[in-house]
């Protein structure tokens, strides 16, 4: 009986373990030395995916060596749709730097820049990561300014845009 019991806990229970967990964190910075944005984003892998399929882009297999050619294109696809930023009323475009998975192997890190960006009055953020796929979805973001100018907000579906304003 110890021997069942064991044998289910090693190789049924992972495969029915779900993180019950929706959330993603995002990280604002901004250079003013080189006027440069810089943003990661981590996003939990299996929840990426899904959102991912559900807009038609099967087979993936990220970070494997079976990653679909496609895979980062559909990845920037999803991001340039879900997270918007303004500064100074303005809508900015940031370009994706790349991604790679976090230490604890659950999730990935995905990285954007904006070059020659001067804020002058404020920053505006939407973030809609995996809003889509969650009702319960939560998004931290933290943004740094300034030494002194920072900011933090929790996006859910109801409540997914913030501004900073200097």
């Amino acid at each position: 009986m110890k021997f069942t019991a064991l044998l289910y806990c090693l190789f049924l229970l992972p495969n029915l373990a779900v993180h019950d967990l929706h959330i993603s964190n995002c990280e604002i910075e901004y250079k003013a030395e080189d006027t440069t944005l810089q943003i990661s984003l981590r996003i939990f892998i299996d929840d990426l995916e899904t959102a991912l399929v559900n807009r038609g882009a099967e087979d993936l297999y990220l970070f494997t060596k079976k990653e679909h050619a496609e895979a980062e294109d559909k990845i920037i696809a999803y991001i340039h749709d879900m997270v918007k930023l303004e500064v100074d009323g303005q809508a900015i475009e940031y370009n994706y730097i790349g991604k790679e998975m976090s230490d604890d192997l659950a999730a990935v890190w995905c990285y954007l820049e904006i070059e020659d960006v001067d804020i002058n009055t404020s920053l505006s953020i939407e973030n809609r990561i995996l809003m889509d796929l969650y009702d319960d979805q939560r998004n931290i973001v933290k943004v740094k300014l300034s030494k002194t100018k920072k900011g933090h907000f929790l996006f859910d579906p109801t409540d997914f845009k913030g501004e900073i304003q200097l």
